[in-house]
């Protein structure tokens, strides 16, 4: 092992199979979070067409879930420390499940924006703590294993996305409404978190190593909220914001800037998305391996070069292929940010759980707030100008990728 991750001594005691079910079912709560997302980001334009409101409505819905994931954010250590990773998941996705089916009633039965805003609401609390959440039990699986998984489990959310926006063309193609679509995945949402809950470990332990089973929940979140502290929780924080921002403004924008920028019909605004996850989801598949090989600064160098000539490809492309070609390299320029932020707060196995939960804050942040914020902006200048200044935050993402250099064994932070 080289580059990538730090092997560590396991936190607990689990058999081979158990090691694996453990693994696969975080691997599905990253995807059905991915599905989640893209279920409602795919169908954007029908959504505001039937609403009948302009982008800076639709940058006001994505404000309120953003806040509300926020919020959610905020939530996670808390939750966490109180209640347990099984629960606390298994809610929280319950409850994300129903704001989707919430968005697609407030869409197609009652055109009601009101509505629509209160079921994004309910997804950005329930995303935001599991978003969270998983990657804390993501960090500690791979620890276990002792490589780089952190790019696999982020493929995962990207596998969900490519899903989720596949689904989305079929139902525009095949003339599926908006209620039709977000009840249909929000059932399969639930059906997979009671499946995929039953699989992850019992235990009482936040911050492994620091915190045994009985400490009292608040102690525990002390410990957790230590990490906010750390000079290099935030270093880690500006490698990650501007691929968050990439990969949040892609989530979010993209669709929209195939059909309102470039001339694109509704079905290719949902190819876009699609191209774009793809070529997400293929470098975080590859991604461990590369890591391993190569390391973290550099991979995350060339990846910077990769999202900043994506971007500027898909804003300046005078052909709908060029623009999708675009896509691809913003997917993959922005796909190893936000899972190598995580393994780097990880390094110190003592206090990973901490560090990760503040990390993945700062990196959700960016991701959830930076859209709306885009949205405003946009009205004044442009879709596809505003996405000059995600251009900027990942050339600066590449220049501070020094700060995600693995920890050697002595240094303690």
């Amino acid at each position: 092992m080289s580059h990538g991750a730090t092997p560590v001594a396991p936190s607990l005691s689990l058999t081979p199979s158990q090691a694996m079910r453990w693994r696969i079912a975080i691997f599905a709560v990253f995807a059905v979070t991915g599905l989640a997302l893209a279920t409602w980001a795919s169908r954007m334009p029908a959504i505001k067409a039937a609403l009948g409101i302009d982008n800076s409505h639709v940058g006001a819905m994505l404000a309120a879930a953003g806040i509300a994931s926020i919020v959610g954010l905020s939530l996670a250590t808390p939750v966490l420390a109180r209640f347990g990773a099984r629960r606390s998941m298994l809610t929280l996705m319950l409850a994300y499940a129903a704001g989707v089916a919430v968005i697609g009633v407030g869409t197609e039965v009652l055109a009601s924006y009101p509505l629509v805003i209160a079921g994004l609401v309910l997804f950005g609390l329930g995303s935001g703590c599991t978003d969270v959440i998983m990657n804390v039990e993501a960090t500690e699986i791979e620890q276990l294993a002792g490589k780089t998984l952190m790019p696999l489990f982020h493929a995962f959310f990207s596998l969900g996305t490519v899903l989720g926006a596949g689904a989305g063309i079929l139902a525009v193609s095949w003339g599926v409404g908006v209620l039709g679509h977000a009840v249909a995945v929000a059932v399969a949402i639930a059906v997979i978190a009671v499946l995929a809950i039953a699989n992850v470990p019992r235990r009482q332990a936040v911050e492994p190593g620091t915190a045994e089973p009985g400490t009292a929940w608040r102690d525990r979140l002390r410990v957790s909220l230590s990490a906010w502290a750390e000079p290099r929780t935030y270093l880690i924080g500006v490698v990650m914001l501007g691929m968050s921002f990439a990969e949040g403004a892609a989530n979010d924008w993209l669709a929209l800037g195939v059909v309102e920028g470039h001339g694109g019909e509704e079905t290719l605004g949902a190819v876009g998305l699609t191209v774009f996850s793809v070529a997400m989801t293929t470098m975080r598949v590859l991604g461990g391996p590369l890591v391993d090989r190569f390391g973290r600064v550099a991979m995350l160098r060339l990846l910077a070069v990769s999202a900043a000539g994506g971007l500027t490809l898909f804003i300046l492309a005078p052909t709908l292929p060029l623009v999708l070609l675009g896509a691809a390299l913003w997917g993959v320029g922005a796909s190893l940010g936000f899972p190598l932020g995580m393994s780097a707060a990880a390094d110190d196995p003592a206090r990973a759980a901490a560090r990760v939960s503040a990390a993945a804050t700062i990196g959700y942040v960016a991701f959830l707030a930076g859209p709306p914020v885009l949205g405003a902006i946009s009205e004044t200048i442009g879709l596809l100008n505003t996405l000059w200044i995600i251009v900027g935050l990942t050339v600066a993402s590449g220049l501070a990728s020094g700060a995600a250099r693995p920890l050697r064994p002595a240094d303690p932070s």
